[in-house]
């Protein structure tokens, strides 16, 4: 009898989630007036804070899922790495936005990827939509995409204005690549003030490698310090990082070498 064949399962390709209603904690639960004055301060204290977790969780997984677009959709040339496109008007203002309708240029992200995307990578807003209204309440970058945002907008116009007063949403999408940082002269400074020997000066280095900075999103050659410190016969000196230009970001095109 012919031994049984096993056929490799395909995998999908990685797709936004959907929303879908969540149960909201204490939702509807109000302080109820009968209880002592310290019972009530109490449960007043645990709604809001649960109120605030919520949120919190909330904007999370809208930061994740931006991130899994960013990844799976590294390199692409339609949507620029940013997973999404946000449309504009004549005059130049947002009017929407859609999914990238190309291809994801990776099949799925790692969780962990993701996690440290969504929490501290400088990058964590791209790809969401934030919203401002004339009254100058701002909402920075956290919703999914535009339609939510609106959503939002209308909620604080009702509670704060009774009316629709011109709100707009704003989404906040991949910066360009910056030219590759080469022909800059380093600044160096010498100081004359440390106590420390060669030894200790120089240990203030801390270079990364390129895999350990980019989940930190610092740059590899400073370690996020901006600097580079060097000494010799109780000469110290401190160079500006040539690769970050002192800011200590992690750069998408950084050079492989310091």
């Amino acid at each position: 009898m012919p031994a049984k064949t096993t056929t490799a399962r395909k995998a999908t390709a990685a797709r936004r989630r959907k929303t879908v209603p969540r149960a909201r904690v204490g939702k509807g639960l109000k302080v109820p007036k009968t209880v002592p004055i310290h019972a009530r301060m109490g449960m007043w204290l645990a709604l809001q804070a649960a109120s605030q977790m919520d949120a919190r969780k909330t904007v999370v997984m809208s930061r994740k899922d931006a991130a899994i677009l960013r990844l799976t959709h590294e390199g692409c040339t339609t949507c620029k790495g940013n997973g999404q496109l946000f449309t504009k008007g004549k005059d130049g203002s947002f009017t929407g936005s859609k999914p990238c309708p190309a291809k994801p240029t990776k099949a799925k992200a790692g969780r962990f990827k993701v996690a440290v995307a969504a929490r501290f990578s400088p990058d964590k807003r791209t790809g969401l939509v934030g919203w401002t209204c004339p009254c100058g309440k701002k909402e920075k970058p956290k919703f999914r995409d535009a339609k939510e945002a609106t959503k939002a907008l209308r909620e604080h116009e009702k509670k704060k204005h009774g009316k629709s007063v011109g709100g707009a949403w704003y989404g906040q999408a991949a910066e360009a690549e910056a030219k590759p940082v080469t022909q800059a002269e380093p600044v160096t400074k010498t100081d004359t003030t440390s106590s420390m020997t060669d030894e200790e000066w120089e240990a203030q280095n801390t270079p990364l490698g390129q895999k350990a900075a980019e989940n930190r999103g610092v740059c590899f050659c400073c370690g996020g310090k901006g600097a580079l410190y060097s000494a010799r016969n109780s000469v110290h000196t401190t160079t500006v990082c040539p690769i970050c230009l002192g800011t200590g970001k992690h750069r998408a095109n950084q050079p492989a070498e310091a």
